[in-house]
């Protein structure tokens, strides 16, 4: 097996720096190797989750399957994301749309995955994300906030803010 350092830019989604495990060259795709293990006690994957870049990570569960959607904490993109649940561990598919911008370079996606985890207090997602059909590449950690609840209907397609202030409607 190699590893391959990789620069990717697509659809403005800088993936720097990653290392990718592939049986060789032009191997095509790659997945996670994770192990499902069980979900820490009295856990959901039902909650909201905050990462620097992608802002608030909105997630709902329902049965073995997971929604979820964020938005960019600079307001420039928002996100769909849709998988299923083993234990600790969920595989997903992603889009990612700009606002302002329509055709092919608007959107990007990709696969992914999450594993649950609760080592102190605060539970956290460890996990990465590819473009196309790789589930690896660059890592997505989030940390999940305890006091808030997901709504999904929160995060859409339309320009963030609404003022026209520069910045997406920061004030």
């Amino acid at each position: 097996m190699k590893l391959k350092s990789v620069l990717i830019v697509a659809g403005g989604l800088l993936l720097a720096g990653m290392s990718v495990a592939g049986c060789g060259e032009g191997s095509g795709a790659k997945s996670a190797n994770v192990t499902p293990g069980d979900m820490p006690e009295g856990e959901s994957w039902t909650g909201v989750f905050f990462h620097p870049t992608f802002g608030y990570l909105h997630m709902v569960e329902q049965d073995t399957n997971v929604v979820g959607k964020w938005q960019r904490t600079d307001k420039s993109a928002w996100g769909q994301l849709s998988g299923t649940k083993t234990g600790n561990v969920l595989h997903f598919t992603w889009t990612e749309h700009k606002y302002g911008m329509v055709g092919p370079s608007a959107s990007i996606s990709g696969r992914g995955y999450f594993v649950y985890k609760k080592t102190g207090e605060i539970p956290e997602l460890d996990g990465q994300y590819g473009l196309a059909d790789s589930e690896v590449g660059s890592d997505w950690h989030n940390v999940k906030q305890l006091r808030m609840q997901p709504d999904l209907n929160s995060i859409t397609g339309d320009t963030p803010g609404g003022s026209g202030t520069p910045g997406g409607g920061f004030e």
